[in-house]
């Protein structure tokens, strides 16, 4: 066929994980295409003693549907819908190789990193796609509160992770080692279009693949166009209590997760109303937050004084130092239209957040994308902190939820491209700031 007749897809792909034992024959699209169907399936497995979750994932290529108002069929949300969805499905993919669902910048005006990763073409296809509320994880979290505020149910309340999405046997989460999500991502970089093709030392005269129209992209030229919309990303963060299968799938059961955008940031976050300034440095900081609060994932019912959240990072040691850890804030008013904010919590070299911005200062970090060298500015190895919303309403339930960043770093289309002695491919992100979620906690009105 021609490229041009080549169908896009509307991605609603699942990951279908049990806690031990399988059946012999596994549900696929071939049974059906309705994810009600694979619910009401998994449903008759955990009957059989096979407990098993389903976790979406590449939501942000789902062209509305995977957090959509209404069911696959076109009919209305229910409360049972909602039980039976949560049931299996706590968990959702907020980033992976084909790039991150957390937020877009057209749907986030106000959220200056929401544009990072951005994947924007349907699955399959060149034609760029359209950014829908019910693509993004963070939209999806206010759609939910929306109906739990006017039909008393919520379809997405959910946990957050990460994962790969590799079809290599392998991860592909380091920018500096990129391996691609196909074989032939990785070997070559003028296949994944980061250095200038035949040799050529600079960009001049080279079409942008995305400037041309679908039709005149051929197969091959399609292939280095999502080559190079790939990211190195992601990795599933468990807090689980100890390191089995099963300690590890009930953990993701009560979402007690969270997700990276590759690097082994650990990211942690409660809230509660007995919590102490003195905790942040008691050794006993985690059993003290579960005596007296409740952990990423978890519901928190509201009082007139707003809770306050503790909320903690950790850099990994082979990546770059922490620049701020931010609180994202998703609520309803009454009639049920979502709102969101972005606070940053706590600021690298002990700084403070603006009164009125709510954003820390700039760290001082620098990236020489001459040969990718750092300069670490006031980046730190750990962030934590005790934050209190300061427009918290006792009336709305809102989600929270952690992000944190590093420092702004090459990616690795940058990679190739020094090591190539070549300038950055100028349709690519030069620097990203890699980061890590946390599962939300929802807090909820008396």
């Amino acid at each position: 066929v021609m490229d041009s007749e080549i169908p896009a897809a509307a991605n609603l792909h699942r990951n279908v994980i049990f806690r031990g034992a399988a059946p012999d024959r596994l549900f696929s699209t071939l049974d059906s295409p309705n994810p009600e169907d694979l619910w009401v399936w998994m449903d008759a497995q955990r009957a059989e003693g096979l407990d098993v979750m389903s976790i979406p994932h590449n939501s942000n290529a789902s062209n509305g549907e995977m957090f959509a108002s209404e069911t696959y069929e076109g009919g209305q949300l229910t409360a049972n819908y909602a039980v039976t969805r949560m049931r299996n499905e706590p968990v959702i993919e907020i980033t992976q190789v084909k790039g991150t669902s957390d937020a877009h910048p057209a749907l986030s005006p106000n959220d200056e990193w929401a544009n990072f990763e951005i994947y924007d073409t349907l699955v399959g296809s060149a034609a760029k796609s359209t950014p829908h509320i019910g693509d993004f994880a963070r939209n999806a979290l206010a759609r939910g509160l929306g109906f739990e505020e006017v039909e008393n149910f919520n379809p997405y309340k959910f946990g957050f992770i990460g994962s790969s999405d590799t079809h290599i046997g392998a991860g592909s989460f380091d920018e500096t080692n990129f391996t691609g999500k196909f074989p032939q991502d990785g070997s070559n970089p003028e296949f994944r279009h980061s250095i200038p093709p035949e040799g050529a030392d600079s960009w001049e005269g080279v079409a942008s693949l995305k400037s041309l129209p679908p039709g005149a992209v051929k197969p091959s030229m399609r292939r280095k166009l999502s080559a190079g919309k790939y990211s190195a990303s992601g990795l599933a963060g468990v807090w689980a209590d100890e390191n089995t299968r099963e300690a590890i799938f009930d953990a993701m059961r009560r979402k007690e997760t969270f997700g990276t955008s590759g690097p082994r940031i650990k990211a942690r976050m409660f809230a509660g109303y007995g919590f102490e300034q003195a905790m942040l440095s008691d050794p006993d900081l985690v059993s003290a937050a579960y005596r007296t609060g409740v952990s990423q994932g978890s519901e928190l019912v509201g009082t007139q004084q707003a809770p306050s959240i503790l909320a903690w990072a950790i850099r990994d040691p082979a990546s770059y130092p922490l620049q701020r850890l931010q609180i994202i804030k998703v609520w309803t008013d009454a009639q049920g239209k979502a709102h969101e904010a972005v606070y940053d919590a706590a600021c690298s070299g002990g700084a403070k957040p603006d009164a009125d911005t709510h954003r820390c200062p700039e760290n001082g970090a620098n990236v020489d994308i001459s040969d990718c060298s750092t300069e670490p500015g006031s980046g730190v190895g750990e962030l934590k902190t005790l934050w209190t919303d300061p427009n918290y309403d006792p009336a709305r339930r809102a989600a929270y939820y952690v992000r944190v960043l590093e420092n702004p770093s090459c990616r690795w289309s940058t990679w190739d491209a020094v090591r190539n002695g070549s300038p950055p491919n100028p349709n690519m992100p030069v620097l990203i700031q890699e980061r890590a979620w946390t599962s939300p906690i929802w807090v909820n009105p008396e």
